[in-house]
């Protein structure tokens, strides 16, 4: 499996975004999909995922209500739509493939859980 992220950029506070993810490879629409993100000096942290086995999704607190995750399985690729964005938001964002299609949702914000990962979009929120 080969995932490609893109889509990051500069923009100001309050504006939008939207990541892609392109999956490649031996893919299964029904494995759990994530988004994950690094801001400098930082660890890497959850943000979203979208379960592909009953489409449940699932979001870091901090960002519910701003971003939406969403998949298209026809295109193999996930979406991370970010609104409102703020400089705390500045990271770069890595998407994530599991190889388990009913992740529970302690487990679904483990990045231990994701085999596979893209090589990161850098997204910087500034005025």
């Amino acid at each position: 499996v080969q995932l490609q992220a893109c889509g990051g950029g500069l923009v100001q506070p309050g504006g939008s975004l939207r990541l892609s993810c392109a999956a490649s490879g031996r893919t299964d629409s029904r494995h759990v999909m994530a988004w994950f993100r690094q801001a400098p000096g930082k660890e890497r942290e959850f943000v979203a995922a979208v379960r592909g086995s009953d489409n449940n999704k699932f979001y870091e607190t901090s960002v519910k209500g701003r971003f939406t995750i969403s998949r298209d399985n026809a295109r193999n690729t996930m979406y991370l739509q970010m609104n409102g964005l703020e400089p705390e938001d500045t990271a770069v964002y890595y998407c994530a493939m599991s190889r388990n299609a009913h992740l529970i949702s302690s487990r679904i914000r483990d990045s231990n859980e994701y085999p596979y990962w893209g090589q990161g979009t850098k997204v910087t929120v500034s005025s």
